[in-house]
Order: C-alpha cells, then structure tokens, then sequence
C-alpha cells in the first residue's frame, strides 16, 4: 500500500477510535497503537496531525494526545451569536447575568459618540451553544436608544431585539481581537481554567443612521471556538456574481 494510502488507513482507524472514546479521554500511547495496528510510527504520527489540524485530538506536551469536539467557526459579519449557532445547527442560549445604568465616563461616552455623562445601559450575557458555555459578554448601549430595556428583554438575540422593538437594524461595524488568558470570574463563567487561551474580541456597532448602537467586549473559549474571515486584495474589485 501507498504512503497516502496507508496514512488514509491510519486516520480512519483513529477515527474509529476517537468515535468510541468520550471529549477529553487519552488515546493509547503511539507506541502501543503502533505495535497493535502494525505501522511505522511516523505514519501514524502523520495521520495523528491530520486530526489535530481538524480539531478532533488535542496535544498536551508531555502528557499525551486526546479526543477533542471541533471548534465552532465564526465567520466576522454582522451576524449575531443566535444566528450563528443556528446556521451551525446548533441550540443558542444566553444566560443574562447583570444589567445596570449609569452615567457614562469620558471614555465610555467618546466611544458611543454621545456627551460625556449620559447615561449608558450596561450588561453581561454569557452566551451557550447546546448548553455549554461560549462566550462572555460585556455591552455597553446609550440608553436613550433602548428605553425600557430590562433584564428579562437580553435572554435572547440582541440584534433581533433591536430590530424588533427599537426598528434599528445594525449594519456595519469595526472590532479588534487579541489572544488573552482570562480572568478567574470570567474563567469560571465559561467553566475553563485560568490557562486556557481565549479570544477576545472589542468592538463597536453601529445602524443605518450611523449611530454607534454598542460597545461591546466578548471574551470567547479558545479551545471551542474559531474566527474565520473573508480576504481580498483591497486593489481589486470584487468578483462579479453570475445573473
């Protein structure tokens, strides 16, 4: 047999594996599965990475490889977590944890271009996909756009909200993202340890107006969860689409 063909082998003998094994569990050592299934090292650890690259194992340095779920991938577009998670078939939650009012500090307030001491609606959702946890998220709006807003009005889609009860439709929007090791309460919320790398995505969005609508800073599970966007060169038009 082909070395493609005998890696191909391989990775569907561990997938075979990895469907019988539950999330997190330790794969055999190389060595062993090696020896049961007759290949040279080298190729099993081939077909191994394979399934790294796909996030269904996971390396851990020194203590072994082992079985992983897929991370969910988000596109960056004006979507909202609920949309998302449902174009994934997947069952979106959202857990609202605080809301509360005040007066905008000079920063807060540049940021939504509004005067500096209105005051800003301020909440915290932590946001589930089939009930486990995704993401925390912090939101700050002004509150003179979202009157009434309470804390039963956030247990689902946001911008569904908006468009529902206030008629305003986020359209466009600018965010940044780094990689962090969260905070203990944030660690907790998301049910991670303090050394689990996360995303962290700040941002704001704004409507047809040209309002800036929000503010928002999200930390999201690294180990779950994967940004993928759309490139092009910016000297190009884009592709026509056939009529």
């Amino acid at each position: 047999m082909s070395a493609p063909g005998k890696i191909g082998e391989i990775r569907a003998r561990l997938l075979d594996l990895v469907d019988l094994l539950p999330e997190g569990a330790p794969l055999p050592p190389e060595r062993e599965l090696a020896v049961r299934w007759q290949v040279a090292r080298m190729t099993l650890r081939r077909a191994m990475d394979d399934l790294v690259l796909q996030d269904l194992l996971i390396r851990r340095h020194g203590s072994g490889t082992y079985t992983s779920r897929p991370k969910v991938s988000r596109r960056l577009a004006m979507t909202s977590f609920s949309e998302e998670m449902r174009l994934r078939g997947m069952r979106p939650g959202t857990r609202t944890l605080e809301l509360r009012r005040r007066r905008g500090d000079r920063a807060r307030c540049r940021l939504l271009r509004i005067p500096a001491g209105e005051v800003v609606v301020e909440f915290v959702r932590l946001r589930l996909a089939d009930d486990a946890p995704m993401a925390l998220e912090r939101t700050f709006v002004p509150d003179r756009y979202v009157p009434g807003l309470a804390l039963g009005d956030l247990n689902g889609s946001w911008y569904e909200l908006l468009a529902t009860r206030y008629r305003t439709d986020i359209v466009t929007g600018t965010c940044r993202m780094d990689p962090v090791l969260p905070d203990p309460r944030t660690a907790g919320h998301l049910r991670i340890p303090v050394s689990q790398p996360c995303l962290r995505i700040r941002g704001i969005s704004l409507d047809a107006r040209g309002r800036v609508m929000e503010s928002c800073e999200a930390t999201y599970r690294g180990d779950r969860y994967a940004i993928t966007a759309d490139l092009r060169r910016p000297d190009l038009p884009h592709p026509r689409l056939p009529s």
